[in-house]
């Protein structure tokens, strides 16, 4: 990657992140949940995420097992 843009990046992104910050709504009350198994780095770990009516993020859980264990640590999370 070209230095002066890998600078450039580093230097912008947590401005965009504080003006992205202020567009954002409050959470919603409906939340939507998915799942998906995905490689990352060699190994494979479930993906779990949770959005709500206003398609923002409100969660993320990257796991190694898909277990109760998992799931309630991500519901107790995302709640």
């Amino acid at each position: 990657m070209n230095i002066r843009l890998y600078r450039r990046v580093q230097r912008f992104t947590p401005l965009l992140a504080d003006a992205a910050r202020l567009c954002r709504h409050s959470p919603g009350d409906r939340r939507f949940v998915g799942e998906t198994y995905l490689r990352a780095n060699g190994v494979w770990r479930y993906v779990h995420r949770a959005v709500d009516q206003y398609c923002q993020v409100v969660d993320v859980l990257v796991a190694a097992r898909r277990d109760a264990d998992a799931a309630r640590r991500f519901f107790c999370r995302a709640l």
